[in-house]
């Protein structure tokens, strides 16, 4: 049994509360009470991740934040279908529709087929969120190259009732036409597009065609005289699906036209989120989500995490320097969702530690705990505070609370214990679960010594090198930030 089945081979078990379900909804811009469209159902879509490259921890923030939202509604007894997409085609290098699309881009740097490294890296990321405690085995994770049918079939949609137009690069959607557009976070369309302008370079030219700033690409043709790794045939032309679309078609198709819960980060409130609801609205006649929730940025040094910028640390990274993957998961924990972090080994040092301990008091209730757990007050609160808009920081200082109280009975602790778990995702009723072998240091020595081999442009060395370690039983490659070894 690999070591994140383990993790979620023992349940917790259901803890019953009248407590309300309260989300901070970035449509109204107020915390609203939850209930789904459908009786005992929600429907969930996340925007994941695009697999040009491994995906840093500011990447993996994201779809914890999700699991949290989910675990919160499956405690309460909702079922919970979720959606965490793919984007294997379409991103370009701004969000404004400009520049080479990252996965054209990734091919190159690799010297692979786009739809390799896409498979490489949407496998990467799978793994890294079962590490952190994701139960992926009931969340679909829809690549957008699956669905290029459904998004034709959006645009023509979007076609026939008036919205778009043509320029010399694509079909674009005509923001002017849809009146209530920037209703997410009461985005102004200028600044929507000075968003998705913003950082893409001297180099990229914007399409000084389009009609409003804030329109964006539905379709994109092929350039002329060149063949990209991934296009296909359309009413229009030759070529590849807008960002934007994939997410709205995706969650028609798996999901139905209107769904409970749409999930993502702050930085796709201005562009990508605006843009989803007004294609997805004018498309379906109706509303694309009731709640849409964000989460804040995770900081290195007061900035972003971001590859560009070279300051993105991995979760390989983490587990090299002996932190168990749950000690992340426990990091991001301490603060609210929609509060910014800073990021330094030494927090995440302190996470390691205190999680290791919280397993060893848990260890303790458990094993001196006589019978089952008996609900409690203070069980029935912690329930309250994680409704309460995810108030995981409280929850955890309530947690520590009772552990550690000496006169609390036992089984009145598990209770507290197992409330917790079911949203917090620790392995508190399991202890520490094993964590992956890490790459052995002969294999990190001869992986360096490639590396040095490669920027010298001594390839054949590099080459007889690489046999070497993947004689060895090991994978390397050589992504973005360096070179990444895996077993084989």
């Amino acid at each position: 049994m690999s070591w994140f089945s383990t993790l979620f081979a023992r349940k917790p078990q259901s803890a019953k509360s009248n407590a309300p379900i309260f989300f901070s909804n970035t449509l109204t811009g107020t915390k609203d009470l939850f209930s789904p469209l459908r009786a005992g159902t929600v429907l969930m879509y996340s925007c994941g991740p695009t697999v040009y490259s491994k995906q840093h921890i500011g990447n993996l923030k994201a779809p914890l934040f999700a699991d949290l939202v989910a675990r919160v509604l499956a405690q309460a007894g909702y079922r919970v279908k979720r959606v965490i997409n793919i984007t294997d085609v379409g991103h370009l290098q701004s969000n404004g529709d400009e520049g080479e699309d990252k996965m054209e881009v990734g091919a190159k740097r690799e010297g692979l087929h786009a739809s390799d490294i896409a498979e490489r890296y949407a496998l990467m990321f799978i793994e890294d969120i079962q590490a952190i405690g994701l139960d992926t085995n009931d969340i679909k994770f829809p690549r957008a190259t699956d669905y290029i049918e459904e998004q034709i079939a959006m645009v023509k949609s979007l076609e026939e009732r008036g919205y778009t137009y043509r320029t010399h690069d694509g079909i674009y959607f005509d923001t002017s036409k849809f009146p209530s557009y920037g209703k997410l976070g009461h985005v102004q369309p200028t600044h929507s597009r000075e968003e998705a302008l913003a950082g893409i370079g001297r180099r990229i030219t914007e399409n000084k065609e389009k009609r409003q700033a804030a329109d964006f690409a539905l379709w994109k043709f092929s350039p002329h005289g060149t063949k990209r790794e991934q296009e296909w045939p359309s009413p229009w032309g030759v070529g590849f699906p807008g960002w934007h679309i994939e997410c709205s078609a995706m969650a028609k198709a798996l999901l139905g036209s209107e769904i409970d819960i749409h999930t993502g980060g702050i930085d796709h409130i201005p562009v990508h989120h605006n843009n989803e609801i007004a294609q997805s609205e004018v498309a379906n006649g109706k509303p694309l989500a009731r709640f849409w929730m964000h989460e804040a940025f995770v900081n290195v040094a007061d900035e972003k995490i971001s590859k560009s910028l070279g300051n993105d640390v991995y979760l390989s990274d983490i587990i090299d320097r002996g932190f168990h993957p749950l000690s992340l998961r426990y990091f991001f924990l301490q603060a609210h969702y929609r509060t910014s972090m800073s990021f330094t080994w030494d927090a995440l040092e302190a996470s390691n530690e205190a999680l290791t301990r919280l397993w060893k008091l848990c260890a303790k209730v458990r094993e001196e705990t006589k019978g089952p757990s008996r609900p409690s007050d203070t069980s029935r609160r912690m329930i309250a505070i994680l409704r309460e808009d995810l108030a995981t920081p409280q929850a955890l200082a309530l947690l520590w609370e009772t552990v550690k109280d000496e006169d609390m009975e036992r089984s009145e602790q598990l209770a507290v214990i197992e409330a917790a778990e079911a949203v917090l995702g620790l392995s508190l009723l399991e202890g520490r679960p094993p964590v992956t072998e890490p790459i052995p240091e002969h294999i990190q020595a001869l992986v360096e010594e490639r590396e040095q081999a490669r920027l010298a442009r001594d390839f054949g060395k590099a080459d007889a090198l690489r046999i070497h370690i993947e004689g060895s039983g090991y994978h390397v490659e050589d992504g973005p930030s360096g070179a990444i070894v895996t077993r084989r």
